[in-house]
């Protein structure tokens, strides 16, 4: 590329990068940027980087321009148990305690490989806990992979690697959990492929922690070597994101180029051998609710304190009648129940399940027409593995709300993971239906601020990745 860009027409794309991605080009780096417009200009349809840069300035980014875009301007490089001082730190330290701590009871374990590129790191936390854990059909183990670009998930997703994505990785990796293909590629074993769930996910536009993405009640995010390309201003505001996302005493690692006391203020830096960790610790921060709130600590199971109590009018009689109304709740009951689905969304978010749990239920109790409270029960039971239970709630909400679009998503969700893709593919198309009466913009109920058009994206991409549909499935 010969001709550079205008000084304005790099801030003006740098803007709006930073804006709409969180990715990071100053005015050093513009040449950078000029030349990774240019590689993508072809895939967007476009004959030349300027026209290019001009039509992307012309309206908000499209989730396949931001895909195409982060393609091009960021490293797509990685390797199985890249910067072998981090894993090391993991499986000798970290997960060991996790696991113990775990194992006598809930034996539930959730980690977020955000910024996965090709796979390689979310599957190389797979193997490690395959090592670590023998019995993981007696686990809830979640492993969430995000990225922002839909081509790197697809690839991982696919798991099959040549070569280069082996440089620095110990052999008993490709001999124990893969096998060889045509042409020097490799395929990661079906058992340690199925345990990682990729999906896309921008830092700068998407809600998280969230139920909804699945984004909550972490107990170690890797975010490593992506932060690096944002600006200290938007890595403070993801950093406040990820520790929102952790449980108390959940772990945030990074890259060691990215290892920086003022960028995390709020964790606290552990050191290992070769490699610094980030530790939620127990304090005022991690008493905040996710919404802003900031409740006492009570049991869901007991009656509420009068601070949280609605007026004596409201009682049970008064709910037993209402629950034979066809119509909307009592406005009091309203209140009442939305107090009570606060504290189920601020203990789901830490991780207190079985509290989350039990404050559903309450204002379940308070107002039980409402769909919106059992699709809330719906998704901490599934975060809890309680799938079939899960599948219940939903039907209820389904039952009171036809329409509602994210119990349909969730319900072709909950069918996919249990292998019934015939009722996952009516699920996925009932939402995409309903999704058509709602605008492109428009934050869908329930969803934490989730768009139909984000939606219809990720519906779409889910469908497509369905396998064709057989007489034995569903």
């Amino acid at each position: 590329m010969d001709k550079a860009f205008s000084d304005q027409l790099n801030m003006s794309l740098s803007d709006l990068l930073a804006a709409q991605t969180g990715l990071h080009f100053p005015r050093e780096r513009w040449r950078d940027l000029e030349r990774g417009i240019a590689a993508a200009a072809p895939a967007l349809g476009m004959p030349d980087a300027e026209s290019c840069a001009h039509r992307l300035l012309s309206a908000p980014l499209t989730r396949h321009q931001i895909g195409v875009l982060a393609g091009h301007l960021t490293v797509g490089e990685t390797y199985f148990f890249r910067e072998k001082m981090s894993f090391e730190a993991l499986e000798q330290h970290i997960l060991p305690q996790l696991i113990r701590a775990r194992a006598p009871a809930e034996r539930r374990l959730r980690i977020w490989s955000a910024g996965c590129c090709t796979g390689e790191e979310p599957y190389s936390v797979a193997m490690l806990l395959d090592r670590l854990i023998p019995d993981q059909q007696d686990w809830n183990i979640t492993l969430l992979a995000t990225d922002l670009n839909p081509g790197f998930l697809r690839k991982a997703a696919e798991g099959i690697y040549g070569e280069w994505s082996f440089r620095d990785t110990p052999d008993w990796v490709r001999e124990r959990y893969f096998r060889r293909r045509k042409g020097q590629r490799f395929e990661i074993l079906p058992h340690i492929r199925k345990r990682v769930t990729f999906s896309c996910l921008n830092f700068a536009d998407d809600v998280y922690p969230s139920l909804v993405t699945n984004t909550n009640a972490m107990d170690v995010i890797l975010c490593r070597n992506v932060l690096m390309y944002f600006s200290p201003v938007w890595v403070k505001k993801v950093a406040r994101n990820f520790h929102r996302s952790l449980v108390d005493d959940g772990w945030l690692v990074v890259g060691p180029a990215e290892t920086s006391n003022s960028l995390f203020p709020q964790f606290e830096a552990i050191p290992f051998p070769g490699a610094v960790f980030y530790r939620k610790t127990q304090g005022a921060e991690s008493q905040a609710g996710a919404a802003g709130y900031s409740f006492p600590s009570l049991d869901p199971f007991d009656p509420l304190p009068e601070t949280l109590q609605m007026p004596a009018a409201v009682t049970n009689a008064s709910v037993q009648s209402v629950a034979a109304e066809p119509v909307a709740s009592h406005p009091s009951n309203r209140d009442e129940r939305d107090v009570l689905c606060r504290m189920a969304h601020f203990c789901a978010n830490q991780g207190r399940l079985a509290e989350a749990i039990g404050w559903c239920e309450k204002a379940i109790a308070a107002d039980k027409l409402d769909p919106a409270t059992h699709y809330l029960l719906a998704t901490i039971l599934q975060e809890q593995g309680e799938n079939e239970l899960a599948v219940q709630s939903l039907l209820r909400a389904l039952y009171l709300d036809p329409d509602f679009v994210l119990a349909h998503f969730s319900l072709g969700n909950l069918r996919l993971s249990q292998g019934r893709q015939r009722e996952a593919r009516r699920h996925f198309d009932n939402a995409q239906t309903l999704l058509h009466a709602h605008t492109q913009d428009e934050i869908l109920p329930e969803s934490e601020g989730l768009t139909a058009g984000r939606l219809g994206e990720i519906v779409a991409s889910v469908r497509l990745s369905l396998p064709s549909v057989t007489a034995a499935s569903g």
